[in-house]
């Protein structure tokens, strides 16, 4: 499963000043038709007990819509295995929400494309962690994995479905990310989203194959300047401090750089977890992302307004003053907010500082 992001633009004031949610990942379901390394959910091909009933979907989209207008990434595990996805993506899109779709792309053909267009859906991502089938195959544990994205993203392409490429950074393709990049610019793709592994799930045994902090730094430098003057949209996810390395890179008064269409290359800050953005799991569970299993409320118990506005969790993610270690002091707190999943990973504290950071603030 990957975060679909999309261009929704915050502006700081707005995030020091409000919390209104913007964007919800949403796993429809955990069964998947493949079993990736790095897989959050550790899904298979299931049945999972205890999925949201159709009836409970479009109960959930009624509730959300009465709270806010967010982004719904529909997501997985696979959320085409889901029979109703379009039935709850058409009901989505009724309902005003923008409504996307994250996928691993093998089960994509042209009659789930035409769905997908049918329903309301606006994009699709579709992850590739490699630059040939063998890198991208051995990574989702699945021979015919990359041809199968491949085959998807045409479909999309001779559509006009607009679709987005998700890779997911270890170190056994960090060697691989500029011929990644380059393929993705040569797909026909609206944008190129790269995530930076959170050992949690299947992910937990490639611990080891996290990036360093210094290889870190130097990946999301090289990413930035690649946004300076690309024609599509670059973001970088589960890499908070991005942000702040774009910031300390921007000339004073400068605004972000724009793509051809007109859009923002960048969102403008890292970690939304609880902020503006929040996870809903295939049993209704709310978190602060889906790297960060923390129970704050059960959307079958409660409904989705009072978890958004009263989640303890929630609350405190939304203080700054409450961080720990030197995201606490750091003045970039609001640009970056460090990855609260990798600290909690780490210390048992979601509060913690980012432990994959290597600037030293200013404030002491």
């Amino acid at each position: 499963m990957k975060h679909l992001q999309v261009d929704e633009q915050i502006s700081l004031n707005q995030l020091a000043g409000e919390h209104t949610c913007r964007m919800i990942a949403w796993e429809v379901t955990r069964s998947c038709n493949l079993s990736c390394v790095h897989c959050r959910a550790a899904s298979h091909l299931g049945p999972y007990p205890g999925e949201l009933s159709t009836d409970e979907c479009l109960r959930l989209i009624d509730d959300i819509a009465g709270v806010s207008r967010p982004v719904i990434i529909l997501t997985g595990g696979e959320p085409l295995m889901r029979p109703d996805i379009f039935e709850i993506a058409s009901y989505g899109t009724q309902k005003g929400l923008r409504m996307v779709m994250a996928t691993n792309g093998t089960l994509v053909d042209d009659l789930s494309v035409r769905k997908m267009i049918a329903s309301g859906i606006q994009r699709v991502s579709i992850s590739i962690d490699g630059p040939d089938a063998k890198s991208h195959d051995d990574f989702r544990r699945q021979s015919g994995a990359f041809a199968g994205a491949m085959r998807g993203m045409d479909v999309m392409k001779k559509a006009g479905l607009e679709f987005q490429i998700n890779t997911t950074i270890t170190n056994t393709n960090l060697h691989q990310i500029k011929d990644i990049h380059e393929m993705v610019l040569q797909s026909g793709a609206a944008a190129h989203h790269i995530f930076l592994l959170v050992p949690t799930g299947r992910g937990k045994d490639l611990a080891a194959q996290a990036i360093t902090a210094a290889d870190y730094e130097e990946t999301l430098m090289w990413f930035h300047q690649q946004s300076l003057t690309s024609e599509i949209q670059l973001k970088a996810t589960c890499a908070p401090h991005y942000f702040r390395i774009m910031h300390q890179n921007k000339p004073a008064g400068e605004k972000p750089a724009r793509k051809a269409g007109g859009h923002f290359h960048e969102s403008t800050r890292g970690c939304l977890g609880g902020i503006t953005f929040c996870f809903i799991s295939h049993v209704g569970q709310v978190q602060p992302c889906g790297y960060l299993e923390l129970d704050c409320g059960n959307v079958q118990r409660q409904s989705f307004g009072e978890i958004w506005e009263g989640s303890e969790v929630f609350c405190n993610l939304r203080d700054y003053g409450k961080y720990g270690g030197k995201c606490g002091r750091c003045e970039f707190i609001k640009v970056c907010g460090g990855c609260r999943a990798r600290a909690y990973e780490e210390t048992g504290d979601y509060l913690a500082q980012e432990p994959l950071c290597l600037y030293e603030p200013r404030r002491r």
